[in-house]
């Protein structure tokens, strides 16, 4: 019988977080046959189940994604082959990595490190080994700083109590030897061997290893990548943080040939029991491929190594100021006959929004324009402080009206400074729908002022071309209404 999409990404998933059936049933809070039958395919899950499973083995909404292709909710893509049962075909054999899964989570005082790893030995030859890098760096973007850190406090193999297992639930203690031991950086040969006993992997044959690790905050920065140095299937990462520390969580995709970019899917979150979890998941990685994970821990009382505002931002895939898409006018859509590509901007936006909000409280609402995720085209997305969402097709404003006040402003494109910008009270705004329609909608106090500031994006302008003659933005820091709502 062939396993549906579910079932067969439920398998995967329980064979990664180490599950019994038993185990897994209890969890989900459903009978043992019931879980039986879903992961052989015998019994179509419901989505209160996809659900529930998707956020309890937090499989960065790769559950999810199977659940809507076995439904029909989306055009099917080409999915990836089932954990291994036969030997895959690789060009010159090599050792495949079928499932990378890293789980990441802090006590407030230190990081624990639980790696695990499907691997395939597609060579021709029993390997015996396995290569592990440890890598930190308390201040990545002040290097001398690091350098000095870890000379006079170096991290050492006490620290790390390194530990590793061979197959399912930790069947097998790992033997393992240092390869190199640097005062910042280690690597580990993992031994398939326990004690004298040797369990080589031959080819063809496919294991699960595991193995974890601790570092203290003192030497562990607020990130963590994880690098494609083998042929993968299905890379996953799971950080989880006390919740009470307020995290914020933006994601990084580099290569050896390209610039940072966001990630291409949003990672998941959820808040349960005092915990702050995120996770996130990809298929087929590209070889040498790197995923960073970078936080921000918002309620801790020592800020002195907070991440810039702006440097967030950017890591969120928002264009800074200096881009040269900032200063100039969007192309206006012709609708309908470009509805499609309107739409696909539209959802670029919405995307953006997301991963901004979560980085973000926004007490005065909110807005992103098409240049700024480095798009020249004329439309713009404003969320209110209500939580309604206003979309802006070629807008301009024709009149104003209502007086004017003077408020502070910031924008994504400089979030370390905040402005205060004169504003008209009330403003009508002549913008077309998605079918061609053209509509005059007007707008007051602060939607107004959100919406202006939109509209300023796509004709090039910035707020800082507002302020009145000799006053400057203030810092970020100096600023009192941050998450608070404007006064009227």
């Amino acid at each position: 019988m062939t396993l549906n999409a579910f079932a067969q990404e439920l398998r995967r998933w329980r064979d990664v977080r180490g599950l019994s059936r038993v185990v897994l049933a209890r969890r989900l809070g459903y009978s043992r046959p019931y879980v039986s039958k879903v992961l052989s395919g015998t019994e179509n899950p419901s989505a209160e189940f996809a659900e529930r499973a998707e956020a309890m083995l937090q499989a960065g909404g790769a559950l999810r994604a199977a659940f809507a292709e076995f439904t029909g909710a989306r055009p099917v893509p080409l999915r990836r082959k089932p954990l291994m049962t036969e030997p895959i075909e690789t060009t010159g054999g090599q050792l495949v990595v079928d499932h990378d899964d890293a789980s990441l989570s802090y006590d407030g005082t230190m990081y624990r490190l639980t790696q695990r790893r499907h691997l395939v030995n597609a060579s021709s030859e029993p390997i015996s080994r396995y290569l592990i890098r440890i890598s930190v760096d308390r201040y990545p973007g002040a290097p001398e700083k690091s350098n000095a850190l870890y000379q006079d406090y170096p991290l050492t193999w006490d620290e790390i109590d390194l530990h590793a297992w061979y197959g399912d639930h930790r069947a097998e203690p790992m033997d393992w030897s240092p390869h190199h031991d640097r005062d910042a950086f280690k690597e580990v040969w993992l031994q398939l061997s326990s004690g004298g006993r040797h369990f080589p992997l031959y080819p063809g044959q496919a294991c699960w290893i595991e193995y974890e690790y601790t570092v203290t905050d003192v030497h562990w920065g607020h990130w963590f990548q994880r690098a494609v140095r083998l042929p993968t299937r299905l890379l996953s990462v799971r950080l989880d943080f006390p919740s009470d520390l307020q995290p914020a969580v933006w994601g990084l995709q580099t290569s050896m040939t390209a610039e940072a970019l966001p990630f291409r899917t949003p990672i998941s979150h959820q808040v349960s029991e005092g915990r702050a979890v995120y996770s996130w998941s990809t298929e087929n990685p590209p070889l040498h491929a790197r995923y960073r994970l970078e936080w921000d821990f918002r309620g801790q009382a020592d800020d002195s190594e907070r991440t810039p505002p702006s440097r967030v931002m950017a890591g969120l895939g928002i264009v800074q100021e200096g881009d040269a898409i900032l200063r100039e006018v969007a192309r206006p859509f012709d609708l309908p006959a470009e509805a499609e590509d309107a739409r696909r901007v539209v959802a670029e936006l919405h995307s953006a929004t997301e991963r901004v909000a979560q980085a973000h409280t926004f007490g005065k609402g909110m807005g992103i324009a098409a240049p700024q995720i480095g798009i020249g085209r004329a439309v713009a997305l404003v969320r209110t402080p209500e939580g309604d969402t206003i979309t802006l097709f070629n807008p301009r404003i024709v009149e104003i009206g209502g007086g004017e006040d003077e408020q502070y402003e910031g924008c994504l494109s400089f979030f370390d400074l905040r402005g205060k910008v004169p504003r008209p009270l009330s403003i009508h705004v002549e913008h077309t729908d998605i079918d061609g329609n053209t509509h005059i909608t007007v707008f007051e106090r602060g939607t107004a002022r959100l919406v202006a500031h939109e509209v300023d994006h796509l004709h090039g302008q910035l707020y800082l071309d507002h302020m009145r003659p000799g006053i400057e933005p203030i810092s970020v820091e100096q600023y009192k209404g941050t998450g608070s709502a404007w006064t009227y």
